[in-house]
């Protein structure tokens, strides 16, 4: 009887912490794995860029084509017999840079991989800093304020907030209440948002400072990100 009440108190506890908005953060990783079946150790970075380049040739092999392989940019696991690795990956394709979604089947122990699927599902345009309202000055290139009506600066903000909910625990969602200030600049290949936002987790407001960066063809990535102390 001690036992049930204990464990009933725990779970009391478990659920108010819940409700007080105590939420657990995840790190974010450069290469996303996320996990679908059993509890294993989470594979190498390199493991996953091998899979890839294996996928790339295969697909090189079949299709007679000439991919490059860049990166990898998110790979998810799913434990089967043996495991399927989901994989979306970047490869450049006659000079131009495009993304690919990757299937791919592994059996360890009898040697064995195969290629299931292998498509298309981006296209990354030519980078244009103009079309952000960014400007060079001379031969450098510095933080410019940006209107926070902006799309751009609209769909980095929204992405923020994605983001946290992503890897939160918490059982109130957060939103998006106003972007109070936003910079922008570019560095070679891609443009840096560095944002003050207000947001709500439910009766609860905070200010965020983040920083978030947006590769070519509108992949984002956040940098840092801290609560800001009014």
């Amino acid at each position: 009887m001690k036992f049930h009440v204990i464990f009933i108190a725990i779970l009391v506890a478990l659920f108010g912490l819940y409700e007080l908005g105590l939420c657990t953060q995840q790190h974010p990783n450069k290469i996303i794995i996320m996990k679908m079946g059993a509890d294993e150790d989470t594979p190498k970075v390199a493991e996953i860029e091998s899979l890839a380049r294996f996928a790339v040739q295969q697909h090189n092999n079949k299709e007679n084509t000439l991919l490059e392989f860049v990166k990898v940019l998110k790979a998810k696991e799913q434990v089967v017999a043996g495991k399927i690795y989901y994989l979306t990956l970047e490869a450049v394709d006659a000079g131009k840079k495009k993304i690919y979604e990757a299937k791919i089947w592994v059996k360890p122990w009898m040697n064995f991989k195969q290629l299931q699927e292998f498509k298309l599902v981006h296209v990354i345009s030519p980078f244009r800093s103009s079309g952000l309202g960014v400007k060079q000055e001379g031969n450098k290139l510095g933080w410019h304020e940006m209107p926070i009506h902006d799309p751009n600066v609209k769909d980095a903000a929204n992405y923020v907030v994605k983001y946290i909910a992503q890897r939160s625990n918490c059982l109130s969602p957060y939103e998006l209440l106003d972007i109070v200030r936003a910079k922008t600049k570019v560095i070679e290949d891609y443009v840096k948002f560095n944002l003050l936002l207000k947001v709500s987790r439910g009766a609860k407001e905070e200010r965020l400072r983040v920083e978030v960066n947006k590769k070519l063809g509108g992949w984002f990535n956040v940098s840092w990100l801290k609560q800001d102390l009014f």
